[in-house]
């Protein structure tokens, strides 16, 4: 009996983690740049005198999705989709180094390039500073230049991209990070200019399985009472031969 007590317990459990991630994906199915997260679950047996038989669900992470999100021509000479696997770097708001694949860049006050979200785009040599009253354009390379008011044209920097060959770890702040500390910059690495790369979620699909997620979350809950009920009953016959 309370083996299929603690089997409904951590189905129900893993079951409701499943469907936090996937809300959150759908969450995401607009945000440029996102990567689908992907999760999955082993059975792991229960350690301890009298528990061989006992197993319980542990989530086992499995990553992104590197599947790239579909293109957008935006025309704007701040929007940049990184081509193939590149990711840019950015500065974190803990002060590390970071990638991500949101490439819609602005020029804050002070003439710092910056993520639409607020964070610190770093070049190959640190933070990249626009001069005042300059239109700013960037190269397939990454090379950010600008043009300044007498039509001349002149470098300020290229932007940090790098190309992980392992698979990067999204942190709790939605960035990646390498396992193995900060990436070299990648000279081959390419950007689309005037364009963004959109979020790889499906939602239909997503959607399908929160809804199979969903019964699933109901099987779990019919079988704990399912359970309750043969306890009560177990009781009852006891009480009637004693």
């Amino acid at each position: 009996m309370d083996r299929m007590i603690y089997l409904s317990m951590s189905g129900a459990k893993a079951t409701m983690q499943r469907q936090e991630t996937l809300a959150n994906n759908l969450a995401n199915a607009s945000t440029t740049g996102f990567r689908a997260e992907l999760q999955a679950f082993r059975a792991v047996p229960v350690r301890g005198d009298g528990a061989s038989t006992r197993v319980y669900s542990l989530e086992t992470t499995t990553g992104y999705d590197p599947t790239p999100g579909p293109m957008a021509a935006t025309g704007r000479a701040l929007d940049v989709a990184m081509q193939g696997n590149a990711w840019l770097a950015v500065q974190g708001l803990d002060g590390t180094e970071a990638y991500t694949r949101m490439g819609s860049l602005q020029v804050d006050a002070e003439g710092t390039l910056k993520t639409s979200g607020g964070l610190t785009v770093l070049g190959d040599g640190g933070p990249i500073a626009l001069p005042a009253n300059s239109s700013p354009q960037i190269a397939a390379d990454g090379t950010v230049s600008v043009k300044q008011a007498n039509g001349g044209v002149t470098s300020v920097g290229r932007l940090k991209l790098v190309t992980p060959e392992a698979a990067l770890q999204r942190g709790d702040d939605g960035l990646f990070r390498a396992a193995d500390g900060d990436l070299p910059v990648d000279p081959n690495a390419r950007v689309a200019e005037g364009t963004l790369e959109g979020s790889n979620v499906n939602p239909i699909e997503n959607m399908v399985a929160m809804i199979a997620a969903a019964r699933q979350f109901e099987s779990q809950m019919k079988m704990l009472q399912t359970a309750e009920g043969d306890e009560k009953a177990a009781s009852q016959l006891l009480s009637m031969n004693g």
